[in-house]
């Protein structure tokens, strides 16, 4: 490679970063799509269309547009599918994979789901850690999961990567920065944000109490 050829790499590499596009090599088929996956709950559960919207007083047309994949939810809208539909938040980020006894994944191609100010990867792409499910969670700036606090069962760990992530549980503020982690009880009321100027990531461990028990889960991806 020339020099100039040389400069001319790092700078498309210095590009890529500064734009903030953290899956530029995934392939597009690892990507979840959220409304066929709520689609594919809703009909599982036997909602027609208008009563999953009367269930989660959602608009109709709001849910058809969700649906289609005209418009990105938030994550307050999935809480309240999750919980009119009776299921854990993160079933909506989850793809159908076959049983697994060992998952290796390199980096950009992990199964994915974009919300309407983040994105979540599955780590454990069917593999759990005896009911927990590790994700990796990258949040936009300024982004927060929503004006009501999370309550479920068992516990949350958080690790942060990269950013600040700012979580309040039981209305105690801690501040994660990169190498900080929080463990704590989920029965306890949280909330969480990235109050950041950039893109936060963090990796983010849900353990309920009882593996089987995943209906009081109310998490995201």
């Amino acid at each position: 490679m020339t020099e100039a050829q040389t400069t001319r790499h790092h700078s498309q590499q210095n590009t890529q970063k500064a734009s903030g596009a953290p899956f530029a090599d995934a392939d597009p088929k690892d990507e979840i799509d959220i409304g066929k996956r709520v689609r594919q709950l809703r009909t599982g559960k036997g909602f027609s269309l208008r009563g999953l919207a009367e269930a989660s007083r959602l608009n109709v047309n709001t849910l058809s547009l969700i649906e289609n994949g005209r418009t990105s939810p938030n994550v307050s809208t999935l809480q309240q599918l999750a919980i009119a539909l009776k299921i854990p938040l993160t079933a909506f980020f989850e793809a159908e994979l076959p049983e697994k006894h060992i998952v290796f994944q390199k980096a950009g191609r992990r199964p994915r789901a974009a919300f309407s100010n983040g994105t979540m990867e599955d780590l454990g792409a069917g593999l759990t850690l005896h009911g927990g499910k590790p994700l990796l969670v990258i949040l936009e700036p300024h982004a927060n999961c929503g004006p009501t606090q999370i309550v479920h069962t068992g516990r949350e760990f958080v690790y942060c990567l990269d950013g600040q992530l700012t979580y309040i549980v039981e209305e105690r503020e801690y501040k994660l920065e990169a190498g900080d982690s929080l463990i704590f009880e989920a029965h306890l009321p949280h909330y969480w944000e990235n109050a950041g100027a950039t893109l936060s990531r963090s990796i983010l461990i849900i353990c309920p109490e009882d593996e089987d028990d995943r209906s009081t889960e109310k998490h995201f991806a």
